[in-house]
């Protein structure tokens, strides 16, 4: 049974020295209770109490990596169910599946390289790439594993229902932790296959009680980077796996279920298929296996993911700093906005619209939007001028004059008085900035 908040504080320092991130040992010891925090946060923990906490610390879901290097993959290690309650901490893993005798692997390859995209300021693009044997063969498949490791270098899952296969696409990639992930057989006679590739391995099955002695017993034999999963079965389903078995390790502290998840959006109608990709990522998949080699379908799975995994207590914010668009000369605009993300990347993209080279100023304000931060008081005549400065534009244009939004045009003249600069008041809303960059922008 997990030890409570109280009997994990008799066991540590009791120093409040805050190093760990929170107030008091107390605050820590029941952030480490409710497996919200582990223990290794706290740096001054000694050997003996370390041994005796390792089980209460650990969070309820397991870490797992694929892949090693710059592009390996960590899923797994979450902590509750609604995200309000607590962020989601890593990502779901977006796996592109290639069957071994597809006539187009190098085109498949290239397709899945292009999937990438920039958004609020990330780069988002799928993960993995997942390696269906669909030939039955071992020459086949250890050739398609060679073929897409040359070419993109990703994480691999390697996905068949012979042992003896996976095993000789595996040592393609030697030294590489492929998920091996059975699609049939005794799925214990995949544990030396994934035990010699260094890798984990995936447990299908439809009903949490029997994968949860299968985990039991894979773990007792030496392997305990596993998956759990419901296999290809319909998206009721598969939902209802992920909530049952998600709500037993978070919920009931259930070891033997706190795994992450693989789950298949593969289907014929790719609208549905893509559908089903994005309601796996938003209900606990740890990894989605889909064939969305079509932007359309990964820029909405991708979206869905960066939003969800994006901390609600947390603005998404920019570097308050000086962003030049284009190749702005010295009678180039001057555009003024917050440095929450939506704000500045609504004002960018609105400016590289308008095809007029403009610098814009993003002003620190936590991250909140203008009328939010307006009304909060740190978007105002002074923290506007303190970015001006800081920003060392007057260095750089001819003019002194800076476009402020419309939504906050009572500024215009404390901004004035505190900078020294004259203010044009922009539109309300960064729709209106073509036209006015057009044909309202005198420097």
């Amino acid at each position: 049974m997990a030890l409570t908040g109280l009997e994990i504080f008799k066991q540590l320092p009791k120093t409040n020295c805050k190093d760990c991130g929170l107030p008091t040992c107390l605050a820590f010891a029941m952030k480490v209770a409710q497996g919200q925090a582990g223990l290794d946060a706290c740096p001054h923990v000694s050997d003996d109490a370390r041994s005796n906490l390792e089980a209460a610390s650990a969070p309820p879901q397991r870490l797992v990596q694929i892949g090693e290097g710059d592009k390996a993959v960590k899923v797994g290690q979450e902590v509750s169910l609604f995200r309000h309650d607590d962020k989601f901490n890593n990502p779901t893993a977006i796996a592109l599946r290639i069957a071994d005798n597809d006539a187009d692997i190098d085109g498949k390859c290239a397709a899945a390289a292009k999937l990438s995209f920039v958004r609020m300021g990330m780069t988002l693009t799928p993960d993995l790439i997942a390696v269906h044997c669909a030939s039955g063969d071992a020459g086949t498949f250890a050739g398609a594993v060679a073929k897409i490791d040359s070419k993109l270098g990703w994480p691999m899952m390697l996905c068949g229902d012979k042992p003896d296969v996976l095993k000789a696409g595996a040592a393609k990639i030697a030294g590489k932790k492929p998920l091996i992930c059975p699609s049939g057989g005794n799925p214990e006679d995949f544990v030396g296959v994934a035990k010699e590739a260094g890798g984990s391995l995936a447990l299908m099955g439809t009903d949490p009680a029997k994968l949860a002695e299968l985990t039991t017993k894979i773990k007792a034999a030496g392997l305990e980077d596993l998956f759990i999963g419901p296999g290809h079965v319909g998206i009721a389903a598969a939902l209802e796996f992920l909530t049952k078995t998600r709500r037993a390790a978070v919920k009931k502290n259930c070891r033997e279920l706190g795994y992450p998840v693989v789950t298949c959006a593969i289907d014929e109608d790719p609208q549905q298929a893509t559908v089903n990709a994005c309601a796996y990522v938003l209900k606990y998949g740890g990894v989605v296996v889909t064939e969305a080699f079509e932007p359309w379908q990964m820029l909405a799975i991708l979206t869905t993911r960066q939003n969800i995994y994006t901390d609600p207590q947390k603005p998404v914010q920019v570097e308050p700093k000086i962003y030049e668009i284009g190749d702005p000369g010295d009678t180039a605009p001057v555009l003024i906005t917050t440095n929450f993300s939506l704000s500045y990347y609504s004002v960018e993209s609105e400016v590289e619209s308008s095809r007029v080279p403009a610098r814009i100023i993003a002003v620190d304000t936590e991250g909140t939007s203008v009328l939010t931060a307006w009304a909060a008081d740190k978007f105002n005549a002074e923290t506007i001028t303190e970015a001006i400065k800081k920003s060392s534009v007057e260095g750089k244009v001819k003019h002194k004059k800076v476009v402020i939004p419309g939504h906050v045009a009572v500024l215009s003249a404390g901004i004035e008085d505190e900078s020294g600069w004259t203010v044009m008041i922009g539109p309300k809303e960064a729709s209106g900035l073509v036209p006015f960059l057009k044909n309202d922008w005198k420097p």
